[in-house]
């Protein structure tokens, strides 16, 4: 297309799904409305999307074949069968899919949400909008997968639209060869390892490019994509290449007509605009292990090797297919003794077609021979809510992505590495170097074993360039629609600080095992359950203000966290930087929050001190000094205006995104 600035690969899928462009282009900073090809969601989700719907009166859904909803976060059979809590939230899913007739529902450890989307359904150029943070996994197949809190995703799946501001992009650029037995679990710690967690990514498209990518898998490509999540992106991004066309061309599903199609794909331009390219070169790699409590307090294994562990876990949407067969054949290879079933050496597969698969070749009886045990698919040990979890003190060397304080369980320490090292450490339960036992692997053995999907023709892979949907000529965009004058009016807030330093999690504000509560006295009740349990008290007496540092409400998408932050008598948050979706949820509520990055202000807003916030004008005021804060965009304003997202819908109806980004 000629007359149009360069653009990101993110950039051109967004432009193809924008309305009313100004422009034959999209940059950072545009605020967009943008057509939603799929929204997703888990039963944790939907426990506060439930809300959401009912707020909106439970309108019919814009396309109920295109969302995707799986019962995967809090279930296993014990807490099936005994946990009051799991079973409300299954049921309230049970009964949506029921309500509204949605092709794509999954009940309990049939599959996790993002492997069975990922696997079967998503494609090159989608956007994606999940209530869940991991949302970003579906880059790996080309597709803008962002994840967003449970409001958004209500409205989305209704109106089938929603709006984003086109974010800044970075480029990872990856260099050299894997050796075998290496891939995306490692690739991705090395770069967090290397750039920092909530550092150059934050809120940023993360776009995957590099001579090294093509030995990717696709597997690898979605455990990359999946913890840029973890690196701080608003999402992460693969181009679609032979790999991908190859893996879509196998896909099963006999009504994908898709399938059988060459595959088109766009393509970032040569001088797109990226803010920084950073090599990463996958030379000389080894296994990599992040240390509690962040996924980039990395070392390499030969570091960590011989630390005493108590538990491994090989399991979460992070672990793929790969993954699993890899720690099957390092554990063959490891030639060990039987052993009993170990009660804390679990393996989950991430589906039911996965488990099928590593049951036919024989992997299972591997594990269960070196002492795991092999559960039925979900979530399981990563989120510590079900009854599979770490105890206090307990270290857990694991294959998921997260490994914050509590997350695995109250008290327990968790290492992340990738299934192969996790297998190679049950003999010895000490950290362990996987490389003389992937040494021993027959290749073609693996690459038979993950062969069964193959394609049912030659693969076809062709560039286009986005078409997009320009304004009409002359027309003039209606301005933002003014906010009424009763909802959401600003005011100023006087009151004592709470002080938290940077890169405070949702894990944190409202720990998993609460996620399940709907009212607001009960969430806020439980604001920093186990980091700070004296918070919602003193809130109460008199410390309703929030001060942060960089990255507030980063790691999981759970809207609950800003629930909790109400519920508990928050009145307002300063800090320098958000996480884009606890960002976002904090619109959609309407709580408000500043953006202060002078660190004169940090300086003199210390635990206790007096603080009084004029929301109107934005600013600051502490130990007689005023502080500005950033503007925020005009959708910003405007929804803080109407009360957040649920009164905007009341007031406008389905014109509100035309009414709000015009």
């Amino acid at each position: 297309m000629t007359n149009r600035k360069p653009m990101t690969l993110t950039q051109k899928i967004l432009a193809a799904h924008a309305r009313n462009l100004p422009r034959p282009w999209v940059q950072a900073g545009d605020v967009l409305q943008v057509g939603v090809d799929w929204t997703i969601a888990s039963e944790l989700a939907w426990n506060g999307m439930e809300r959401t719907y009912s707020m909106l009166g439970r309108p019919k859904l814009h396309d109920k074949d295109r969302f995707f909803l799986a019962v995967d976060h809090t279930v296993d059979p014990v807490t099936l069968a005994t946990d009051k809590r799991a079973q409300k939230l299954v049921k309230l899913s049970q009964d949506f899919a029921r309500e509204s007739g949605i092709r794509h529902f999954y009940d309990a450890n049939h599959t996790i949400l993002h492997t069975k989307f990922y696997r079967d359904l998503v494609r090159p150029n989608d956007v994606v909008l999940g209530a869940d943070s991991h949302t970003s996994s579906h880059g790996g197949l080309g597709a803008v997968a962002i994840g967003l809190g449970g409001a958004d995703i209500v409205v989305a799946m209704v109106l089938g639209s929603s709006w984003l501001e086109v974010p800044e992009a970075i480029a990872i650029e990856y260099t050299g060869t894997l050796p075998f037995g290496l891939g995306g679990k490692e690739v991705i710690l090395k770069t967090l390892a290397l750039l920092g967690r909530n550092t150059v990514a934050m809120e940023r498209t993360v776009e995957y490019r590099g001579s090294g990518v093509k030995q990717l898998s696709t597997d690898s490509r979605f455990a990359i994509a999946n913890m840029t999540a973890e690196f701080g992106g608003l999402n992460g991004i693969f181009e679609a290449d032979e790999v991908t066309a190859a893996w879509l061309a196998g896909r099963i599903d006999a009504d994908d007509a898709l399938a059988l199609q060459p595959l088109s794909a766009f393509r970032a331009d040569d001088d797109a605009p990226y803010l920084a390219r950073y090599p990463v070169a996958l030379d000389r790699l080894e296994p990599q292990v992040a240390k509690p409590f962040s996924p980039d307090n990395v070392a390499g294994v030969t570091e960590v090797a011989g630390l005493a562990l108590d538990g491994l876990f090989i399991g979460a949407c992070t672990t793929t297919e790969e993954e699993l067969v890899l720690g099957a054949l390092v554990l063959e290879a490891a030639g060990s003794k039987p052993r009993a079933p170990q009660p804390r050496q679990l393996v989950v597969p991430g589906d039911l077609n996965i488990q099928e698969n590593l049951r036919r070749a024989g992997l299972w009886e591997i594990y269960e021979k070196n002492g795991f045990r092999v559960g039925p698919p979900g979530c399981s040990m990563c989120l510590g809510v079900a009854s599979e979890k770490a105890g206090k003190g307990e270290k857990w060397l694991s294959s998921q992505n997260r490994n914050y304080e509590n997350r695995m369980g109250e008290g327990s320490f968790a290492y992340l590495a990738a299934g192969a090292t996790v297998a190679a450490s049950a003999a010895s339960m000490k950290i362990t170097d996987p490389r003389p036992l992937l040494a021993r692997v027959d290749q073609d053995r693996y690459r038979r074993i993950l062969g069964e999907r193959k394609p049912r023709r030659t693969p076809e892979l062709r560039g286009i360039e986005p078409q997009m949907h320009l304004a009409k000529a002359g027309a003039v965009s209606a301005p933002p629609a003014a906010a009424r004058a009763d909802k959401g009016a600003a005011g100023v807030v006087q009151s004592r600080i709470q002080r938290f330093e940077d890169n405070i999690d949702t894990d944190a504000i409202i720990p998993g095992q609460f996620c399940h509560l709907t009212a607001l006295t009960d969430l806020g009740a439980k604001a920093f359950h186990f980091t700070r349990p004296e918070f919602a008290q003193r809130v109460h007496d008199g410390a309703s203000v929030v001060v942060a540092g960089e990255g507030w409400g980063s790691g999981s998408s759970r809207e609950q966290a800003v629930l909790a932050l109400k519920g508990a008598g928050v009145q307002a948050i300063v800090a320098k930087s958000y996480a884009f979706i606890h960002k976002r949820n904090l619109v959609n509520e309407a709580l408000p929050f500043l953006v202060i990055g002078d660190a004169a202000f940090y300086q003199v807003a210390k635990e206790g001190a007096e603080i009084l916030i004029d929301l109107a004008r934005g600013t600051a005021t502490v130990a007689g000094q005023q502080f500005a804060a950033e503007q925020p965009s005009k959708i910003i304003q405007a929804l803080n205006g109407e009360g957040g997202i649920v009164p905007a819908i009341q007031h406008h109806g389905t014109t509100v995104f035309e009414k709000l980004t015009g």
